[in-house]
């Protein structure tokens, strides 16, 4: 079950984090993983890891937030029949002490750079007849997150992304599913408590792992294993669904 033998696999951001697990789970089940990463040490690092165990993959250096970039990169890579929206940044601020900079940034990267790979990627899947998108939500496109204003505002664009590839391109044998995940352990994390509670780490980390009711953080392997889930033939039945990976906290934090 879950073998992704002979697919071919974009997965953006895929140098770190979850879009890393992705892309190794992915290789491991026989994909050809492609890395569209910003980082290019850090694609490098991923694809060294995924070959070094018999993997098959290919990193590529492209800011997704330009289309033409992201136009030559798919053009380069040929057949997609997987595609993990990943890539994107975080931002803390609420309305009023957002900058219009750091605004125009966030979208630029979580909105548009989705955009981007779905307007490369889709006339590709229709050519080929289907393929399988997989974007990268939020629980913060559902619940209200504190400080989180613009971060917010790009994932509830994803989330109603995801719903309108799913309906339009039902009769191309495309399929399109998000997953939003709530905290999940990722250098990011332990990069912001650093940055911003010093000398607190220990303390921090504890009161955000406990936010979630199941009283830990998610690991990027739990996410990698659901994504691999919805882009293998066993969820062929399963589009236009946001799946909460989110240890309890939207349903269960009273």
């Amino acid at each position: 079950m879950f073998s992704l033998k002979g697919k071919s696999a974009v997965i953006t951001g895929g140098g770190s984090g979850i879009g890393r697990a992705i892309s190794v789970l992915f290789a491991k089940q026989g994909a050809v993983v492609h890395i569209i990463e910003l980082n290019a040490d850090a694609a490098k690092d991923t694809v060294d890891e995924i070959t070094k165990e018999g993997g098959s993959a290919f990193a590529y250096s492209c800011n997704v937030s330009d289309q033409q970039q992201i136009i030559d990169t798919y053009g380069k890579i040929g057949t997609i029949n997987i595609l993990v929206n990943n890539a994107g940044i975080a931002h803390i601020g609420e309305a009023t002490t957002t900058s219009e900079e750091d605004f125009t940034r966030i979208f630029n990267v979580n909105v548009k750079g989705v955009y981007n790979s779905l307007y490369a990627a889709i006339p590709a899947m229709k050519k080929q007849g289907g393929g399988i998108i997989l974007n990268m939500a939020s629980i913060a496109a559902v619940v209200g997150i504190t400080s989180r204003f613009a971060y917010s505002m790009s994932k509830g664009a994803v989330s109603a992304m995801t719903l309108s590839v799913a309906r339009d391109y039902l009769n191309d044998n495309i399929r399109c599913n998000s997953i939003s995940p709530a905290r999940v352990h990722t250098p990011f994390v332990d990069g912001f408590i650093a940055k911003n509670y010093a000398g607190q780490e220990d303390a921090i980390f504890d009161k955000l792992s406990k936010s979630q009711p199941i009283g830990r953080m998610g690991k990027p392997e739990e996410v990698a294993s659901l994504a691999l889930y919805l882009c293998s033939d066993e969820a062929g039945f399963v589009t236009g669904c946001d799946y909460l990976l989110d240890g309890g906290f939207v349903k269960l934090n009273n």
